[in-house]
C-alpha cells in the first residue's frame, strides 16, 4: 500500500468515525426526548380522563399490568386519595374504518366513566377524526355513563338501535369507540377487585 493511498484510507476512516459518533449523539438526544413527550402525553391523558376524581398520587407511576380481553398486556394508572383508589385509567382499543383506534378510558371506583381521549387513529380527516375532544364534543358523551347507564343492549350507536350519536357519512367510526368504551367497563367489572385494591 502507498502512503498516499494509506493517507486516504485514514482520512476517510476518520471521517466514517466521526459521522459515526455525531449519529450515536443523535440518537441518543432524539431517544431521551420521545420518552420526555411520550411521559407529557400519558400525563395530560391522566390529567384529562381522571379530572373527575381526586387524588394526591401520581397516577402514572402508581401501576399495575393486565392482560385485556384480546390477550393485550395494559397498563393500568391508579390515582389514589389517602391510600384509596379513586379512579384507574388504562388505554382500551376499537376497530375503525381504516384501523385501530387507541383511546384512554378513565372508570372511578364504583364503575361511571371519567372521561375517554382519543390517542392514536388513522380515521378519515373531517369524518372519523370527530372522535378527537378538539375536534367536537362527541368523545365527551361517555362521562357519566355506567354498564348500567345505558343499559348493555343500548351500548350501541343509534343506527344500530342504540343511544350514541353516530356522525353524518361515518358510522364505522363511532361504532368502534362505543364498542371499545363498553369493553373498557367490561373489562373494570371483570377486574375491580384487582384494580382497586390497596397499596
Amino acid at each position: 500500500m502507498t502512503l498516499p493511498s494509506l493517507r486516504h484510507g485514514l482520512i476517510l476512516g476518520a471521517f466514517c468515525l466521526g459521522f459515526g459518533l455525531v449519529l450515536a449523539v443523535i440518537a441518543q438526544v432524539t431517544t431521551d426526548d420521545i420518552a420526555a413527550r411520550a411521559l407529557e402525553d400519558r400525563q395530560n391523558s391522566l390529567s384529562q380522563v381522571l379530572a373527575g376524581v381526586p387524588f394526591d398520587n401520581n397516577p402514572a407511576t402508581d401501576t399495575v399490568r393486565m392482560e385485556n380481553a384480546d390477550h393485550k398486556e395494559i397498563t393500568v394508572y391508579r390515582s389514589r386519595l389517602k391510600g384509596e383508589v379513586t379512579g384507574v385509567a388504562y388505554e382500551i382499543y376499537g376497530s375503525g374504518y381504516a384501523g385501530e383506534i387507541k383511546l384512554m378510558i378513565g372508570v372511578d371506583a364504583a364503575g361511571q366513566v371519567l372521561g375517554v381521549r382519543a390517542l392514536a387513529h388513522h380515521e378519515t380527516p373531517g369524518l372519523g377524526d370527530k372522535i378527537e375532544e378538539k375536534k367536537g364534543d362527541w368523545i365527551l358523551r361517555f362521562t357519566g355513563l355506567s354498564l348500567a347507564n345505558p343499559l348493555p343492549e343500548r351500548w350501541k350507536v343509534k343506527k344500530d338501535g342504540g343511544e350514541f350519536d353516530q356522525f353524518a357519512g361515518a358510522t364505522i367510526t363511532p361504532r368502534g369507540v362505543v364498542n371499545a368504551v363498553r369493553g373498557g367497563l367490561e373489562f373494570f367489572a371483570a377486574h375491580k377487585a384487582r384494580l382497586t385494591e390497596g397499596s
